[in-house]
């Protein structure tokens, strides 16, 4: 009769899979619940053995759904790009005597970095700076300093010929201020040169860049534009001066949000050129 009750299950082909293995257990409980013959128990016990095969199968899956999830969560949180003092460095880029007359809006770019070191000097974050060949291109320019001679006193800058302002030199510097400083503010010349390599460099490392768009420039407008873009499409963050100084701080409840307050205020006052091209002007 067991036989019958078999073949007349597996003889419906709509029937799945786990649904025969239920009938399988289940048929010869209501004939017998004893389970008196040894067929019938080794039956009943391969059946049950096949639906936890089938639950711990379906659990796995489920925890490497979760898993995934978690991972994917964890990506997003990671791409948004927030800045925190201790977490973040300043670079300056070549920011240099020679090249200030030649670089498109190249006077803003000045006065952006000044405001941007001061704005690391307030919140205690860590300024790096490169001169590309000295020699030919002359010392980093003074006013990218609100007091020069007080902040370039000891302040780490890295002679380099390399493009990139990751130096052997440089980079061990970097990496002594500590592992946690995996996000880099930078500002610099040319956007489409130094700029543009450094920040690929540390995205190739894993690092997040963010790139002060009123604080970088070329000599050519266009390169300038084309590295910007250049940059964003390989993951850097664009942002402005004023837009990271806020960021940085997170809060009118900040300790430094009067003395940062007071540096936004005063930069506003100054001529930003790269505001004519959004207002239609050349």
């Amino acid at each position: 009769m067991l036989g019958a009750v078999i073949l007349l299950i597996l003889s419906c082909s709509w029937i799945s899979g786990g649904e025969v293995q239920a009938a399988l257990i289940a048929a010869p409980l209501e004939r017998n619940p004893t389970l008196s013959s040894p067929w019938s128990r080794s039956l009943h016990r391969v059946g049950t053995d096949n639906l936890e095969v089938d639950r711990y199968r379906r659990s796995c899956t489920k925890r490497k759904m979760a898993a995934a999830n978690g991972v994917a969560t964890a990506a997003v949180k990671r791409a948004v790009g927030k800045l925190t003092p201790a977490t973040t460095s300043l670079l300056l880029c070549d920011i240099q005597e020679r090249f200030r007359p030649l670089i498109y809006r190249g006077e803003t770019v000045v006065r952006t970095a000044q405001f941007m070191t001061s704005l690391s000097k307030e919140l205690e974050i860590p300024i790096v700076a490169t001169q590309q060949y000295t020699k030919v291109f002359g010392p980093t320019v003074k006013d990218c300093f609100a007091n020069p001679e007080e902040d370039m006193a000891n302040l780490p800058i890295f002679e380099k010929k390399l493009f990139s302002m990751l130096t052997p030199e440089c980079s061990a510097h970097i990496e002594s201020l500590g592992s946690e400083r995996t996000s880099f503010i930078l500002c610099g010349i040319e956007a489409h040169v130094c700029v543009q390599q450094t920040a690929l460099d540390l995205l190739e490392q894993g690092h997040d860049v963010h790139v002060i768009v009123d604080g970088v420039s070329s000599q050519q407008p266009f390169d300038r534009e084309i590295a910007l873009q250049r940059m964003s499409q390989a993951g850097a963050y664009l942002t402005t001066a004023q837009s990271a100084a806020f960021m940085l701080m997170r809060s009118a409840d900040h300790p430094n949000f009067r003395e940062v307050s007071k540096l936004v205020v005063n930069h506003m006052k100054l001529p930003n050129e790269f505001n004519g091209p959004l207002a239609g002007q050349p």
